[in-house]
């Protein structure tokens, strides 16, 4: 449950991100083996707590909020309102370090794919935020079946029950963790940050071009922290 208290639901920062309060608790992380075919580095399914509250990004960030920052817009598909892309995981870190000194805080970082999961989730067991049927994905996700081969502005087609929009599609998103396929045999239960050291940061979500399959809660994938693609872009959490 959510604190009724003193946090408000939604904030919005200097450059218009807006970030949505997730509530502290817990859930089942993973995929499952039976039910969606899921793969090994996906599983187990494991227990995680968040003992804090925290926001995240309501939408993907957008190339004029990078714009806004970095003084450019590295972007294939141009539009203000369409998720910047062709950012490296290096290239946030520039970012989250710029927008940081401008606020004067340190409270901006990527989630860790936990806290990504979490949210996406949104108190769902099912394979998507909505349910199992992939018949319904078009209505939440901007993948290879209406995307059109590219992307399209935030905040377009459903948003999940705690408020986000985009977790299923547009672009995947960079996380702040290393990528392990064994990590979850392994993995601590309270707000678990990734492997120590790795070589491939991890991506979650799909994007405009995936599959059904590869737009679930529980699907992982990898990338070199400083690749750039058309197909990857992020959200930021601000803590609380």
């Amino acid at each position: 449950m959510k604190d009724s208290g003193k946090m408000p639901d939604t904030t919005i920062n200097s450059i218009r991100m807006e970030f949505v309060l997730i509530p502290s608790g817990s859930f089942r992380m993973g995929g499952d083996k039976i039910l969606e075919q899921a793969e090994d580095h996906e599983t187990p399914r494991h227990f995680v707590k968040f003992s804090k509250a925290f926001f995240i990004g309501k939408y993907e960030v957008t190339q004029a909020q990078w714009s806004a920052i970095m003084d450019n817009n590295p972007s294939e598909f141009k539009d203000d309102r369409r998720p910047v892309e062709r950012v490296s995981w290096n290239d946030v870190q520039a970012f989250i370090l710029k927008l940081n000194t401008k606020e004067e805080t340190n409270r901006y970082r990527l989630p860790t794919e936990a806290e990504w999961e979490y949210a996406a989730r949104a108190d769902s067991e099912s394979s998507y935020t909505f349910g199992s049927d992939t018949n319904i994905l078009s209505q939440y996700a901007w993948n290879r079946n209406n995307s059109g081969g590219e992307t399209h502005p935030v905040g377009q087609l459903n948003l999940n029950a705690w408020g986000l929009y985009d977790m299923h599609g547009n672009v995947h998103e960079w996380c702040q963790d290393w990528f392990d396929r064994k990590y979850y045999s392994q993995s601590p239960s309270n707000a678990p940050s990734g492997p120590s050291t790795g070589l491939a940061k991890v991506l979650r979500g799909g994007d405009w071009g995936s599959e059904d399959w590869y737009c679930r809660c529980a699907s992982r994938s990898l990338s070199l922290p400083d690749r750039r693609s058309n197909r990857l872009g992020f959200r930021l959490i601000r803590m609380v």
